[in-house]
């Protein structure tokens, strides 16, 4: 089962702060586009996930902004699973601009998997890669 992903993301003019560095808030848009990439190339939708009723909502986070991205730079995401239990998954992600290879930003998540009242329910199979 695949456990990591890489994916592209190139700076919008929007998403950087007045002085031309892409604003903090951003950065976790960026790591939820990772980890949906990361179910999709695990053969699983997060659209088919929420009209069966499965959610996932951030339970825990945490980032460390070690570079300034701007606008227009082409930053390489790397996302990876580190720990799946029944109702939990934890991702790690390390942010680096392309052109150099600079780190900009690490960062990690804890998703709890609930229903659509937001109680606690099992990770399906599918997204653990048990089917």
């Amino acid at each position: 089962m695949i456990e990591s992903c890489e994916i592209e993301i190139r700076v919008r003019y929007p998403e950087a702060d007045r002085s031309g560095a892409v604003h903090h808030s951003r950065y976790w848009v960026y790591f939820e586009m990772g980890r949906t990439e990361l179910l999709r190339v695990r053969g699983v939708d997060y659209r088919d996930l929420e009209d069966e009723g499965v959610l996932f909502v951030m339970a825990k986070c945490s980032a460390r902004y070690l570079a300034a991205a701007r606008y227009d730079d082409i930053l390489t995401l790397s996302t990876r699973i580190t720990r799946t239990g029944r109702a939990r998954i934890d991702h790690a992600y390390e942010l680096k601009r392309k052109s150099d290879g600079l780190l900009v930003a690490t960062a990690e998540t804890t998703l709890a998997c609930v229903d659509v009242n937001g109680g606690i329910i099992a990770i399906p199979d599918s997204v653990l890669g048990k089917n």
